[in-house]
């Protein structure tokens, strides 16, 4: 006494989405009445129904039940073969259970599920996008990428020419764009592009291929510099060739003017001496071999300087050049001339040879300065108030020379030389009150 059950022999084939049936032939080999009921078992369980759902059998007949198979559309349904089994239970005589089994073909079906992400950047030179691949089949596929602009003004990396996704499974492909020239002026210019992807499944779907999904990107180029900031610097130029070309000069002839008004009041008021640089005053003696002086020509300059005690005075400067062997000492000295008075207003000492050693520089008795002679090429001294030398004083120059130094001519000098020129004005010396 048994309970025998039979699938139907032919193939079941069914596409995800699709509905497909089969039949099952239950026998009651039993000798009571008996009734039956079916549970599908295995992985077509979620998406296999048996109808009818409970079957009564005299003894000695058969009958037949249809179970419909309606797989989803989801990568989770994998293509390929499945097993299909049903178990068949007696309500009466449980012990007496039947399992039928069989093969259910499940055919491949192509889907694939592409965003580029974002579809718009803006960027000087180049922007970074992601293309996302999903695929939604079941069975892998390999996609093959490539990305075009109409015009070709771009350039693309990071882009493999395939890429292969399981079913269900996800693949990112990080994609950068550059413009193959700057903006520099100008208006944004936007540049579109496609990301091409063509999937070929594994094995080829005849059916229902995947398509080629072809993704729109734009890039936005910017200009380095906004036409505000062009605008700006037109103006900041206009501005600066502007002060040179007519402000500035006006301001420089407006304070030199000034300059001149005032110097012309001191001088009128007695209060200031022209300076070496007045048109009427003498140029300065060029070095000689030794102390000497060089005075004004009266019938050069004209009368009287101005500003002079009892107009007498005249500008004047001397010149003292003082040699020195290695290791000795020496003097060079300028005596102001009998019935004169030297005011001095400017000193300018000279070592054009960059000698080592001590320079001590005397007015009269008044020692002016001492110096180290290594510490300077050239130097200079200027007093507002004149530094007064009677008459018979000296202005004297003490030269110690250490080393001789080494002049233009890049061969050591035999000894020292040290030039002083001594510039101020040149009075009479006044007569004593009666």
């Amino acid at each position: 006494m048994t309970t025998s059950a039979e699938l139907d022999f032919t193939a079941v084939v069914v596409t995800p989405g699709d509905t497909a049936t089969t039949s099952l032939t239950v026998r009651n080999d039993s000798d009571i009445v008996e009734a039956y009921t079916f549970e599908v078992i295995g992985p077509c369980a979620p998406w296999a129904e048996v109808e009818p759902a409970r079957l009564s059998l005299y003894p000695g007949t058969s009958g037949t039940v249809t179970i419909r198979l309606h797989p989803p559309r989801s990568p989770e349904v994998r293509a390929g073969e499945v097993p299909l089994a049903v178990r068949v239970l007696p309500t009466e005589k449980p012990e007496l259970v039947a399992v039928p089994e069989t093969t259910v073909t499940i055919e491949a079906f192509g889907q694939l599920d592409a965003t580029l992400v974002p579809q718009r950047r803006r960027g000087w030179w180049r922007a970074r996008f992601r293309a996302q691949l999903r695929n939604e089949g079941n069975t892998p596929i390999t996609v093959a990428l490539d990305a075009t602009d109409a015009a070709a003004e771009l350039r693309y990396r990071g882009v493999p020419s395939s890429v292969a996704i399981e079913p269900g499974d996800t693949a990112e492909v990080r994609l950068r764009v550059r413009v193959r020239k700057l903006i520099w002026f100008g208006k944004s210019v936007g540049t579109p592009f496609q990301l091409v992807a063509t999937p070929e499944a594994t094995p080829p779907i005849e059916k229902d291929p995947p398509l080629p999904r072809a993704l729109d990107g734009e890039l936005v180029q910017l200009a380095i510099l906004p036409r505000w900031l062009l605008a700006l610097l037109a103006l900041l130029i206009a501005l600066v060739v502007a002060w040179f070309a007519l402000v500035r000069p006006a301001v420089r002839s407006a304070a030199k003017q000034a300059a001149e008004d005032k110097a012309n009041q001191l001088v009128q008021a007695g209060q200031l001496a022209p300076g070496p640089s007045a048109p009427n005053a003498p140029a300065a003696q060029k070095p000689g071999a030794a102390a000497n002086t060089s005075q004004a020509n009266p019938a050069q300059t004209g009368a009287a300087q101005p500003g002079t005690a009892g107009g007498n005075g005249q500008q004047s400067s001397a010149t003292i050049e003082v040699r020195t062997n290695g290791g000795a000492q020496s003097t060079g000295a300028y005596t102001v001339p009998t019935g004169k008075v030297f005011l001095i207003t400017d000193l300018v000492l000279a070592n054009f040879q960059g000698d080592e050693g001590v320079l001590t520089v005397a007015f009269g008795d008044r020692t002016i300065t001492t110096i180290a002679m290594e510490t300077f090429r050239n130097q200079d001294y200027h007093w507002v108030t004149p530094i007064e030398v009677p008459a018979d004083a000296t202005v004297s120059a003490a030269v110690t020379c250490a080393k001789p130094g080494t002049p233009a001519s890049g061969q050591q000098a035999a000894g020292c030389v040290e030039v002083l020129n001594v510039n101020g004005e040149l009075r009479d010396q006044p007569q004593p009150s009666r």
